[in-house]
């Protein structure tokens, strides 16, 4: 059992500041994305970074240039879970 909370706890989910950083460093914000797919405001699209939101995660890692499972590492495990239930 300990085997698996160390694993759980080696792969942590970006701080919401560094994937706004990150964002910065390659010309974006949340805001600017927002617009450039289609939402009326940056609100929608900033819900991905307090709770689970596909889309707008792949939007933002695009941006960033990296896949979303390396931002968001524990909401993919989750998901992958999930379907090993539903499916296995």
């Amino acid at each position: 059992m300990n085997v698996l909370r160390k694993e759980k706890n080696s792969q942590r989910d970006w701080h919401r500041a560094d994937i706004i950083a990150a964002l910065h460093k390659n010309g974006w914000s949340i805001r600017q994305l927002a617009f450039k797919h289609g939402y009326a405001g940056s609100s929608s699209l900033s819900q991905a970074l307090y709770r689970p939101f596909p889309k707008g995660e792949r939007i933002i890692a695009n941006a960033i240039g990296i896949p979303p499972e390396q931002i968001w590492p524990t909401r993919f495990q989750e998901r992958k879970l999930k379907e090993s239930r539903m499916f296995g």
